[in-house]
């Protein structure tokens, strides 16, 4: 079933005069770049799902908070859809283009407005990237614990909308718990403030609602994220093990001791072959898997605590246990794991990124379903896992060139997150819904639940003009997705309802 927006099943959009839009955006802010050529629009086809492409009517590229607010009054007026887009560094077509809609890029709101050290928060605009929070914070000490792998490139407006987390979420979070504050403008250019600069504030927790939901209920403007002091020391064990069962029985042992690593990294054998041949972290190639395992804070506790983890490792099973000799094999060590991604795409043409999440304990089970998915496929696939919070990054190796691979790439990916749904998990940990995991709602939530998130969204934007088809099914589509799922008189996953 085509994630591709289908106006058959994910509702019509309305008609849009193209050449009216134009000249009134033209009228209203002749300041105002709009990239209306074919050849212009192409870059914006897509964000980090390459796979799937679509143009978009126009792309605009404001620098001013007036154009921001301009475009969308005159898009609600018209009933034209928006979609905001960041960095464009997203994995899940959250900022997928629509043909019949206008691409709202931020861009060029890249500026840091003011760092307050007493306070340890950073104000921001949506088109800084991650990293450079960091950056800016390190002359007092401080730094921005969220740190997904593409934080060199990625906008922090981006990891709001997707609730993005990285290696090291298991201690510190999600983007949800390094937030204070987020300014919107709604869908009919109202300014809104959700949280406040304080720890806490009145009223319904909006801000919690609105991170994570992939453009669909405002578009961000500003940013209040809060800063962490930097560890005193850091130390980095790597355990080899010679099956990832035990790997995984060994990130449950940890966390079952009572210790709570910054991060817990796990990668299988074609992962960790990728990341040495492209990055020489030192990484032992012939373990079946390997695990990483970050402890931060006081030299003293740091160092009780990794011979902790250095037991609960050797008692797990592990065929090598090392820890980094000096703060530079410690970044080599996390270099291979970040570089996971791009190392993997050395392997193979093409690559689909899955991100599912199960519980701890299921990770040997799912684990052992994937080797057997992939071999029921005949694709490769390597195993990259955030394991201390269960959130897995199958990276499905395939050729678009060749008939008839991307579709069982994508029919790969559709059951590795339906088996993390069926071991109590979710079909996304940090990238998102977007289009990519759409039709995986419908195993994921009822009619009822479904209703609900409509219920919400209508409140913020009761047309339906910012992101539409993304994140959340239309029962229509959930329809047609349980019922192609019928084999042989049988339904997955009987106990959800099918409508």
């Amino acid at each position: 079933m085509n994630i591709l927006y289908d106006e058959r099943v994910d509702g019509a959009l309305p008609d849009v005069d193209k050449n009216a839009l134009l000249q009134a955006l033209r009228t209203q802010w002749p300041a105002l770049e709009v990239l209306h050529q074919r050849e212009e629009l192409k870059p914006y086809e897509c964000d980090g799902l390459s796979a799937y492409r679509t143009t978009p009517m126009l792309v605009l590229l404001p620098r001013h908070m007036d154009e921001v607010q301009g475009v969308l009054r005159l898009c609600h007026e018209r009933q034209v859809p928006v979609v905001a887009r960041g960095a464009g560094t997203g994995l899940s077509g959250g900022a997928l283009p629509l043909e019949k809609g206008v691409l709202l890029v931020m861009a060029r709101f890249n500026n840091i407005l003011h760092i307050d050290p007493a306070a340890r928060t950073a104000r921001v605009q949506p088109g800084v990237r991650n990293l450079a929070i960091s950056q800016a914070a390190a002359p007092f000490g401080l730094y921005y614990a969220p740190d997904p792998s593409s934080q060199i490139a990625c906008s922090i407006g981006g990891n709001v909308a997707e609730n993005a987390g990285g290696v090291h979420c298991l201690k510190y979070g999600l983007t949800v718990h390094n937030l204070l504050q987020v300014e919107i403008l709604t869908v009919d250019g109202e300014h809104l403030t959700l949280g406040s600069q304080a720890l806490d504030s009145p009223g319904f927790d909006l801000l919690a609602l609105f991170t994570g939901s992939e453009g669909m209920l405002g578009v961000i403007t500003e940013v209040t994220v809060k800063l962490l002091p930097k560890p005193q020391t850091a130390k980095v064990l790597l355990a080899a093990f010679d099956s990832v069962e035990k790997a995984g029985r060994a990130v449950g042992d940890i966390i079952a001791a009572g210790i709570i690593p910054g991060g817990l990294e796990m990668m299988d054998n074609l992962a960790i072959r990728a990341a040495e041949d492209f990055i020489h972290a030192g990484y032992p190639v012939d373990a079946h898997a390997i695990l990483l395992c970050e402890l931060d804070g006081v030299e003293a506790d740091v160092h009780d605590d990794c011979d902790r983890v250095r037991h609960v490792l050797e008692q797990a099973g592990a065929t090598e246990v090392r820890q980094a000799r000096d703060e530079a094999e410690r970044v080599r060590f996390w270099a291979g794991r970040k570089n996971a991604f791009p190392a993997v795409g050395r392997l193979s043409p093409d690559y689909y990124c899955m991100d599912g999440t199960i519980p701890r304990r299921a990770l040997p089970e799912v684990l052992r379903a994937i080797a057997a998915l992939s071999a029921e496929y005949n694709l490769r696939v390597a195993n990259v896992f955030h394991a201390g919070d269960g959130n897995m990054h199958p990276l499905i190796l395939f050729d678009a060139n060749q008939p008839g691979e991307l579709d069982r790439a994508e029919a790969l990916g559709g059951k590795i997150l339906e088996l993390c749904v069926k071991v109590g998990g979710s079909i996304t940990g940090e990238h998102g819904v977007g289009r990519e995991k759409i039709n995986q709602m419908c195993a994921q939530f009822n009619s009822d639940e479904l209703t609900v998130f409509h219920a919400v969204k209508a409140a913020f934007d009761p047309s339906g003009l910012l992101n539409p088809g993304k994140n959340i099914p239309t029962l229509h589509r959930c329809a047609e997705f349980g019922a192609m799922h019928v084999h042989m008189g049988q339904l997955p996953f009987p106990e959800l309802e099918r409508f």
